[in-house]
């Protein structure tokens, strides 16, 4: 696994990493307090998988917004996915509050399913390192960004492009 760290400190991801070419792990995760998620709810689409750690940071609302803004633009054949470790009842209130509403915010906080099955579980901090998934119709792995840096903003152009090669 790659080497992480927080404002410069190491951290420890827990799980398989995922790369290009691998069939996309599945996972649970929720989309409110009672109704779950996996890979499978969004069989036939693109799947664009933007991870933070939390929603109330500075680096995820600026993440979240862009890809909010550019999922308009991808079509309807691309879902764009936030997950995060936050509440289901947090990520709504958020959501609501920021004006965001192309993107599906799911919660990972029951077990940490998605964390561990896409390498991404801070063992320390039990939240979710930034990165970022791209996920072809046929649910084959495309693109992937791990950051080193859980601070630092992913390459957004890199992820946008990607998705655009599947569509």
């Amino acid at each position: 696994m790659a080497k992480a760290a927080f404002k410069g400190n190491p951290i420890t991801l827990i799980g398989t990493e995922v790369k290009p070419g691998d069939k996309a792990p599945d996972f649970t995760v929720n989309k409110n307090l009672l109704e779950t998620a996996s890979l499978a709810d969004y069989a036939g689409k693109v799947k664009l998988i933007s991870v933070v750690p939390s929603l109330d940071t500075g680096v995820c609302d600026a993440q979240t917004r862009r890809f909010n803004e550019e999922a308009a633009k991808l079509g309807d054949n691309v879902v764009v996915l936030t997950i995060s470790v936050d509440l289901p009842f947090a990520q709504s209130r958020w959501c609501g509050a920021a004006g965001i509403d192309k993107v599906v915010t799911l919660s990972d906080y029951k077990n940490r399913s998605f964390g561990k099955a896409y390498g991404v579980l801070i063992d320390e901090l039990q939240l979710l390192m930034r990165s970022i998934f791209v996920i072809d119709a046929n649910d084959t792995v495309q693109y992937v960004e791990y950051l080193g840096e859980m601070t630092e903003h992913p390459n957004y152009e890199a992820a946008i492009e990607a998705v655009k090669k599947l569509v």
